[in-house]
């Protein structure tokens, strides 16, 4: 299935500007909006469309009732709360301290590389690595261009390097032991419910299960621990000889394996 790049209801020189930046990036090709609707330019051309906004990039593959876009989500709130002196159930489970590197195999919408970023801060170094290209576009751009109020969240931001890549393949090109933390989520085999804003990245993001392969180069890279995260339920964690961090009432835990 192609995709087409096409602006806003009401386009303006940025707008079309964005547009451009994307269509260099991505390599699809910029199809005039014309007042239609996206349903009607999806039908129109068979392919999905990226809309290029005054604010933001929307994702609309063919199917989508709503958009895929990028904003920091959960990321938001679990920053204020390590600003107040709470603890983050991902950043205690790996450790992670300033200074440290943090390598994100599966990047997403960059929530949980936010939080290690601020952890890390101005003297560490946090990578992800997405699979999908429109989703390390659009999560690239809107880590450097989401507007926020707060100085903790768009320095923590505007830190991550995102790197298009299959996973197993990048972590093949790292040397031993060259990253603190090595973190994998991927995405579950199972919904959770309570999750309705992850839905979009659900219908866009490479989805892969954990394999040998992937965890022994990730075990290679690492200096620390593999971290990931899964649902209560899912068998990776036994299967593979995580420690599971238990976590009572919640729907995913999380296991490291120390190196």
């Amino acid at each position: 299935m192609t995709t087409i790049i096409t602006t806003g209801g009401r386009p303006d020189d940025l707008s079309r500007e964005l547009a451009k930046e994307a269509s260099e990036v991505l390599g699809y090709p910029i199809i005039e909006r014309n007042k239609r609707s996206v349903t009607r330019i999806q039908d129109a051309y068979e392919a999905n469309c990226l809309i290029s906004g005054k604010e933001r990039f929307e994702l609309y593959r063919i199917g989508m009732d709503k958009p895929f876009f990028f904003h920091p989500n959960s990321a938001a709130f679990r920053l204020k709360r390590l600003v107040s002196g709470e603890t983050d159930p991902l950043m205690a489970t790996a450790q992670l301290q300033a200074g440290m590197t943090f390598l994100d195999c599966t990047l997403g919408l960059a929530s949980d590389s936010i939080i290690a970023s601020f952890v890390t801060g101005e003297s560490g170094k946090v990578t992800g690595v997405e699979m999908d290209p429109d989703v390390a576009f659009i999560t690239e751009r809107g880590l450097r261009s989401f507007p926020s109020n707060s100085e903790e969240l768009t320095d923590a931001m505007g830190r991550i390097n995102v790197i298009h890549s299959d996973a197993v393949a990048f972590l093949e090109t790292q040397n031993d032991a060259s990253w603190d933390i090595v973190y994998i989520d991927p995405m579950f085999s199972a919904p959770i419910d309570e999750s309705a804003n992850f839905t979009p990245l659900r219908q866009v993001g490479a989805s892969s299960l954990l394999t040998e392969e992937w965890l022994k180069h990730a075990r290679r890279v690492c200096k620390h621990r593999v971290v990931v995260k899964d649902r209560f339920d899912s068998p990776v964690f036994e299967h593979f000889g995580f420690k599971r961090i238990v976590r009572p009432n919640t729907k995913f835990h999380f296991g490291f394996i120390e190196k």
